[in-house]
């Protein structure tokens, strides 16, 4: 899994001092990262840590330390068996003392009074071990596709070989039974030659040298063959690259050919083969096989291609208008239609038109950036002028479309597919009936665009009120009165889907929106409450607010004002912080919470319990509500750990008279341990989606 700005580091600090720990930890959250860390204060402590089934990412060590030095701190790390990166925080560096930190194991230094070059070391060490992490997660998931594989090839009825060398390196069933040998032991290490009639050896013996040089292999080689009892027959040979426990060869599939086959039934059934069967254009296999072509192309000769991805706008939205039962009649007009507006493309042209998906299409064409570009213009503007006549009904509908240039500098397949499918739904989700192509010369400015698009539609949104709630319920454990909904932040798109803050937060965030966001949140919040509690089912809603509400000194007043305009009380409004934001901004959470408890609103601490010490800051002030960490409830029913943490928390709350919110639940055994750990409250997509509807029945 990719390490995103959601993904928390798990950290063990070993240090004498708790506040040297929380200064380090305080300086990761500055940075933006997300950590979860333990500071153990023995080695057995230290050993318990690192033996837990939740996988540590890494270790920094106080090179100092005199409680826990760091010889025997590096030996413990280095004899856990496990993949865990240890680095040596020091006050400053000398050549000894690196050269003796390299030597008990350390992957690097992290130096205190140089802030830059450790979190540089820290992120650095983080990543290097999530490749590792992932690459043995590919390698394993390797060992079981060519396992799979292998079980294919030997249940397939189609004769199939490898090759290397002209050599056979592995057969599977049927290629036995075609040529009369009984196992595989007959025919390895035997060359490709001894099977072919001696009539056609001196021409298959060139086409092997050609395939031996690395030239492609032809689509389809007829030949005549010979069996282990000597007799002939005609037969046809397939061939592709291949790769075999380690080895480059080739594979081949090797079919009797009979002499009245008829060569326009063999078309007929290629064709059959490569066409998608709604649409008549290249299905998903046959086009990437020309993507993959495209880009060895690009890597070996500096060719030039264009591929294009894109989708309908408001598909669902059409869906409705035309009916399922005519979905593949509306998908094959806009193939035709696709046809005409690029020239009806063949082989002379070198434009490659394919069903992509469901609903999406590809597109895949010589040409640089500028024609790439070009074309996915020709494409964007020819669909709003098309109305599509299927069925009952009718549609017209825009496009997103996301491309990306092949060249020389991105000759990846896998590169290629992601940034075309980034730049498709980066279209879709800023509104659709726009063009993302990912031009390698012009990344900045690509990127600049697409910022400006976000800021510009942000802004938009504050204006005109296009931001929305989805809400999802904390439900009560012992039966508390009343309804409490947390709200998360969507922002309308013009095609009828919407899309989470995680989209456009950090925009909005560098160009100083947060705090405009925050108060569009909180008023429309108050609206609700204020609409809702005008009924028989009154409710209490949770908003998250940012770091920008905490230094904004007008936010009380502002929600003062609004409570007396809509005559709501402040206990229907609970503004929910993140308890790392709290930590890093302790005295202006205290006099928010201070000053908005004038008018009755409490806080909700989340991610409670993460820090090395959470309890620490309610000595600081107190909240209304602690939410756990969505960690602690990882397998929660077989954790033992996390039930005690779980436990200790919610005791220490209650204590404290703070209520209890368990977030992220995730199965119904899990229920019981949160049950007699003493949490008052529950809330997970298990237990209730999040919608744009409040509906649950909380007297149930």
């Amino acid at each position: 899994m990719a390490i995103t700005k959601d993904t928390a580091l798990r950290l063990i600090i070993v240090t004498d001092l708790v506040n040297e720990a929380e200064a380090m930890v305080s300086r990761l959250r500055n940075s933006g990262i997300a950590v979860r860390p333990t500071r153990p204060e023995s080695l057995d402590e230290l050993a318990q840590a690192l033996a837990q089934q939740q996988p540590v990412d890494m270790v920094l060590g106080d090179y100092g330390s005199t409680q826990m030095p760091f010889e025997q701190v590096a030996k413990m790390v280095m004899g856990c068996g496990k993949d865990v990166p240890l680095l040596a925080v020091l006050d400053g560096v000398t050549d000894d003392i690196l050269e003796d930190v390299q030597a008990l194991g350390a992957q690097a230094v992290a130096l205190r009074e140089r802030p830059q070059q450790f979190l540089k070391n820290i992120l650095t060490e983080w990543n290097d071990l999530d490749a590792r992490r992932s690459q043995r997660r590919l390698e394993a998931q390797m060992r079981e596709t060519q396992r799979r594989c292998d079980m294919l090839i030997d249940s397939s009825r189609e004769p199939i070989a490898y090759i290397h060398e002209g050599m056979h390196i592995r057969a599977n069933q049927a290629y036995l039974e075609m040529f009369g040998f009984e196992s595989f032991e007959d025919i390895e290490g035997m060359s490709l030659l001894d099977l072919v009639a001696p009539g056609d050896v001196g021409n298959f013996r060139t086409l092997l040298k050609d395939l031996a040089r690395g030239e492609a292999p032809p689509p389809r080689y007829e030949l005549t063959a010979v069996d282990s009892e000597g007799g002939e027959f005609p037969a046809v040979m397939e061939f592709s690259a291949a790769e075999y426990q380690g080895e480059a060869c080739q594979q081949i599939i090797f079919r009797h050919q009979a002499i009245e086959a008829d060569p326009e039934l063999e078309r007929e059934l290629a064709q059959l083969r490569e066409r998608d069967q709604a649409t008549g254009l290249l299905n998903r296999q046959t086009f990437l096989k020309h993507l993959e072509d495209a880009v060895i192309d690009a890597g070996k000769n500096q060719a030039q291609y264009g591929f294009l991805l894109f989708e309908p706008d408001s598909w669902q939205r059409t869906l409705q208008g035309v009916g399922l039962d005519s979905v593949d009649e509306l998908l094959a007009a806009i193939a035709e239609f696709l046809r005409t507006t690029l020239g009806n493309p063949d082989e002379a042209s070198g434009i490659r038109l394919g069903r992509f998906s469901d609903h999406g299409f590809a597109v895949l064409a010589p040409g640089d950036h500028a024609q790439n570009k070009a074309l996915a213009e020709r494409i964007l503007a020819a669909f709003p002028t098309r109305v599509f006549a299927v069925g009952d009904g009718s549609s017209t509908f825009s496009v997103s479309i996301g491309g990306v240039q092949i060249s020389e500098k991105t000759a990846n397949v896998n590169q290629v597919l992601s940034r075309a499918s980034h730049g498709m739904q980066s279209s879709a989700s800023t509104g659709g009936n726009r063009i993302e192509v990912f031009d390698p010369g012009a990344i900045d400015r690509a990127e600049a665009e697409r910022i400006q698009a976000w800021v510009n539609r942000l802004r938009d949104a504050l204006e005109n009120d296009h931001f929305l709630f989805h809400y999802q319920p904390v439900i009560p454990l012992l039966g508390a009165p009343g309804g409490i909904y947390e709200t998360s932040l969507r922002l309308e798109g013009d095609n009828g889907e919407s899309v989470t803050d995680m989209s456009f937060l950090q925009i909005a965030e560098e160009h100083g929106l947060l705090g405009d966001i925050d108060r569009w949140a909180i008023e429309n919040a108050i609206e609700v409450v204020a609409s809702r509690n005008s009924g028989p089912k009154p409710v209490r809603l949770i908003v998250r607010i940012t770091q920008a509400s905490l230094t904004d000194e007008g936010l009380p007043g502002f929600v003062g004002g609004l409570l007396a305009q809509h005559g709501v009380t402040g206990s229907s409004l609970l503004l929910q912080i993140p308890e790392s934001t709290v930590f890093t901004n302790l005295a202006d959470t205290q006099t928010l919470t201070s000053a908005i408890g004038k008018h009755g609103c409490q806080i909700v601490l989340e991610r409670f319990g993460a820090g090395l010490d959470s309890f620490q800051l309610l000595s600081h002030f107190t909240p209304g509500f602690i939410k756990l960490d969505p960690s602690f409830m990882e397998d929660l029913a077989k954790n033992a750990t996390n039930q005690q943490k779980v436990q200790e928390i919610t005791h220490k709350a209650r204590d404290l008279g703070i209520m209890s919110i368990a977030d992220g639940v995730q199965d119904a055994s899990s229920m019981t341990a949160l049950f007699s750990s003493g949490v008052d409250y529950v809330q997970g997509e298990f237990l209730a989606q999040s919608g744009p509807d409040m509906n649950y029945d909380f007297e149930s």
